[in-house]
């Protein structure tokens, strides 16, 4: 498995948004959630998952080609809150409000990525900044959080990201960025 790398597509965060949700996630701390650290806080666009190293150049194309006719955009924080599902969360995201350039630029990167492209669900704009612990159960209230202000960030830049599972938390480092815009 030397040669095998996890691997996904995903936009890096600005250091003002990284520095608010860890400092804001860190209301939900308790016993049965587990805190995404700071330095692996990304937002996430396309799970590759393992592929073979020899096989990194023409992923590496199949990327250029999908982000290459996409601008730059602007992603607005609405709120930090447990989800997907209130009722049965399976983490605590920072959900941004719906755009339409992040839904496309998703819907590209599928395409190009995938080998039989899905009916895929409606895109979501989020990061994941907690998750909870297997085997215990979700606490019964957690806050929804507000910003007290307009947060955004533009999304620029993505990268091809490798992520190596190791404990306590993953580490992520990033392969190679595409910058967005190349193409207009």
């Amino acid at each position: 498995m030397k040669d095998t790398l996890r691997l996904f597509v995903a936009a890096a965060l600005p250091p003002a948004l990284t520095e608010y949700l860890a400092r804001e996630s860190a209301q939900y701390q308790d016993t049965s959630v587990r805190l995404v650290p700071a330095q692996n806080l990304h937002l996430t666009l396309f799970f590759i998952g393992g592929t073979p190293l020899e096989a990194l150049p023409e992923l590496e194309e199949k990327i250029q080609q999908a982000v290459l006719p996409h601008a730059p955009f602007q992603l607005t924080l609405q709120c930090l809150e447990p989800g997907p599902r209130p009722r049965k969360p399976r983490l605590v995201w920072a959900r941004f409000q719906e755009s339409h350039p992040f839904e496309q630029l998703v819907r590209d990167l599928t395409l190009h990525l995938s080998p039989q492209p899905q009916q895929q669900k409606k895109a979501i704009p989020h990061i994941t900044v907690a998750r909870f612990r297997k085997g215990k159960p979700v606490p019964a209230s957690l806050p929804t959080i507000q910003p007290p202000e307009e947060i955004t960030f533009t999304v620029a830049t993505v990268g091809l990201w490798k992520s190596e599972l190791v404990a306590p938390h993953p580490v992520y480092s990033v392969l190679r960025d595409f910058p967005l815009g190349q193409n207009l």
